[in-house]
């Protein structure tokens, strides 16, 4: 221990401090102008109830019809509250949701997907891994619509175990196409995967949307990613529920959207909890449309990772706060940054206060070499601020920052941190301004015995 003390001794010397100008916003007057733009859709008193469209919650009969036939009156009728009541509603196909309505799933209300591919086709424009394309639908999609909710306390579930799931092990041809036609520059209309291709579509997509609510329902057993927020703005998700263990089965993923307040959250995923992200390489830079104005608070992580930002973020993520977290079970990493040097973009204006974690492998993790890829467009990570946050244990490491040569990570504030049991206290390379107050890894010192 009295080495391990030393070696965190000497790490903080050598680290420079920055300080804040004294006139910029606080962090609170920052969040609280931000929460001002985030205001739920107001939920129409139009009411339709599925079941009067011919739809059988039987777990048997195939719903599909039906959430056509009842989401085309709400588009003629400028929007109604959809009501799924209680039973198992088998359907084969997606669900496209419609301007200005709002899906209620009762409590006892479950929608199971179909596991046949052919159900998802034709092609909808679509993102896959930070490349925009054409794939599958995903399960309940909204493309360019306003004002939509999805609401109540019954489940969807992607039925992935069962069905795309499987397609995790044959993706990699077409996920290395999607690649060279993001850095070729390809026109996104010419991107046409969907059979053959093996490239599984998200469980629910928002996809160029404004004024999103998503609360309460409990979202299972994905076939990927399970929320996508895409190209979207004013976004309020709260007390939902995941039980999601597929691969790539992540919570929310924030990408190229603006203005989302994610609250209340009960995580139980087989990978990131929130991942933000703002598009992949070549094309992500040349969108410009940077992940912005983000709130996570009031959370329970339980997952691979807590909060996540990147690897695909090109376009550049700022202005995102953690707060008032706990966890509800373990996580790999709790606060992880990555990037690497094919992405380009930046990541800054990072707040994180008032969290905790239990058990984890790494505390926060920082870095620019994600799988060790990429060269010539290295990320601009700087202006991190880390307060008052809790780990029981971290069996890897505790706090690593690895900037790059050329692109140091920079004025990252650690104040209030505590791991009551790490095996690797510190590893910082390439980083600057980095500043510690109260930073305790490890058991505390008390007071020095006397010499007796």
């Amino acid at each position: 221990m009295k080495l391990f003390c030393l070696a965190v001794l000497i790490t903080a010397c050598f680290f420079s401090c920055k300080s804040p100008d004294a006139k910029s916003p606080s962090r609170i007057e920052k969040r609280d102008e931000i929460l001002k733009n985030i205001i739920p859709p107001k939920i129409s008193e139009n009411r339709k109830v599925l079941t009067d469209f011919g739809a059988k919650g039987d777990s048997l009969t195939n719903n599909k019809p039906a959430f056509d036939r009842v989401l085309k009156a709400c588009k003629e009728q400028n929007g109604c509250r959809l009501i799924v009541p209680p039973g198992i509603y088998l359907i084969n196909g997606p669900i496209h949701l419609v301007d200005n309505t709002c899906l209620e799933l009762k409590k006892g209300a479950k929608l199971v997907f179909s596991t046949n591919s052919k159900d998802y086709l034709p092609l909808v424009p679509t993102s896959w891994e930070g490349t925009l394309i054409y794939n599958y639908s995903p399960l309940i999609y909204a493309y360019q619509v306003k004002n939509v909710a999805i609401i109540g306390e019954g489940i969807i579930d992607g039925n992935g175990k069962n069905g795309f799931s499987k397609w995790y092990d044959l993706q990699k041809p077409a996920q290395q196409l999607t690649r060279k036609m993001n850095h070729d520059g390809m026109p996104v209309k010419e991107r046409l995967f969907g059979e053959g291709h093996y490239l599984r579509p998200q469980l629910i997509q928002f996809f160029e949307c404004k004024n999103i609510l998503i609360e309460g329902v409990t979202i299972a057993n994905s076939p990927f990613w399970s929320v996508h927020f895409l190209k979207s703005e004013n976004i309020t998700a709260r007390k939902v529920k995941f039980d999601a263990f597929n691969k790539n089965n992540d919570g929310f993923d924030p990408e190229y959207s603006k203005n989302i307040l994610i609250e209340d959250i009960d995580f139980n995923n087989a990978d990131d909890n929130v991942a933000i992200k703002a598009g992949r390489d070549h094309e992500g830079r040349k969108t410009a449309m940077s992940s912005e104005n983000i709130i996570i608070r009031n959370c329970r992580f339980k997952g691979l990772h807590g909060v996540v930002i990147g690897s695909e973020m090109s376009a550049g993520v700022q202005n995102v706060f953690v707060e008032n977290c706990g966890y509800g079970g373990y996580c790999k990493r709790g606060i992880y940054l990555k990037s690497n040097a094919d992405r380009g973009g930046f990541i800054k204006n990072i707040y994180v206060n008032d969290v905790e974690f239990g058990d984890v492998e790494d505390g926060v993790f920082i870095t620019s070499f994600y799988h060790g890829e990429g060269k010539g467009f290295e990320t601009d990570i700087r202006d991190i601020f880390i307060e008052n946050l809790k780990f029981k244990s971290a069996s890897h490491a505790g706090l690593v920052i690895q900037g790059y040569p050329t692109k140091k990570v920079s004025n990252v504030n650690f104040t209030n941190v505590r791991i009551d049991s790490c095996v690797n206290g510190i590893s910082f390379t390439n980083a600057e301004h980095i500043m510690f107050n109260n930073v305790v890894i490890g058991r505390e010192m008390e007071v020095p015995t006397a010499v007796k």
